[in-house]
């Protein structure tokens, strides 16, 4: 059986006076990547932020590796859980190839050279260009070339992908796995109901804060649930060698 490498038992969180996250359960298992899905405003960014550390749940416990999150030190933490935000600025305009070397910097004597990590993302032409110049592809790229650069056991992935256009999507989502393949224990908050199928090997419905379902791909997608908690009636497409695509049909009601 997989090891448990982060897990969230009991999570609420609210903020002024708003519920966000009610009782929610989940774990991060290693060589396996979960999927977290939902609409707009389900809880998605608020359950990562409490996973990482970066919230302080109102009630309920995150443990990693077993032990609790907040009893581990700040560093030791931090080069434990590799975070792909949903927004970024850095205090500094950093190039690129300055912004790599900050990552490589946390990998020690297992980093990777710069030139094979700019090459993995696409980065090559661009490593002289300042933060401040990118597009919103490019600035994906860079950040999660950063913060992957160290191969962190455990990685949290906001809507990673959104900045992204299909080919580099799916590249990022098969990197994810790739880490998955070597032991890692991701998550990852994906708004492409296709790219979670393909990609993830466990999917949590999110709604309104509370985890809806968490099972595989396949149990999720084929849920009369996703139609409900999307207002909308899909239309599944058997695929010829296995699995669905999924297209939105017209408005529940």
């Amino acid at each position: 059986m997989a090891e448990v490498a982060l897990e969230g038992r009991g999570l609420q969180f609210s903020a002024s006076g708003s519920p966000l996250v009610h009782g929610v359960s989940t774990a991060l298992v290693g060589g396996a990547v979960l999927g977290i899905i939902g609409p707009n405003g389900a809880g998605k960014s608020t359950l990562v932020k409490l996973l990482i550390g970066q919230l302080t749940p109102d009630a309920g416990e995150v443990t990693l590796m077993a032990r609790p999150l907040f009893d581990w030190p700040r560093r030791e933490r931090a080069a434990l859980i590799g975070h792909l935000p949903q927004h970024f600025e850095p205090h500094w305009d950093y190039r690129v190839d300055e912004l790599l070397r900050l990552g490589l910097d946390r990998a020690g004597p297992r980093a990777s050279s710069l030139a094979d990590l700019a090459a993995n993302f696409g980065l090559v032409p661009i490593l002289k260009r300042h933060w401040s110049t990118l597009s919103g592809g490019e600035r994906a790229r860079a950040l999660a070339a950063a913060v992957l650069a160290p191969d962190p056991p455990v990685v949290l992935a906001d809507e990673p992908a959104a900045a992204l256009d299909v080919g580099q999507a799916a590249a990022l989502m098969a990197r994810l796995g790739k880490l998955a393949d070597g032991g890692a224990a991701v998550a990852v908050v994906v708004h492409d109901l296709n790219l979670a199928a393909r990609w993830c090997d466990r999917l949590l419905l999110m709604e309104g804060g509370r985890a809806v379902m968490e099972a595989s791909p396949a149990e999720v997608l084929e849920s009369p649930e996703l139609d409900r908690v999307f207002a909308t009636r899909f239309q599944r497409v058997a695929l010829p060698g296995g699995g669905m695509v999924l297209a939105p049909g017209e408005a529940a009601g």
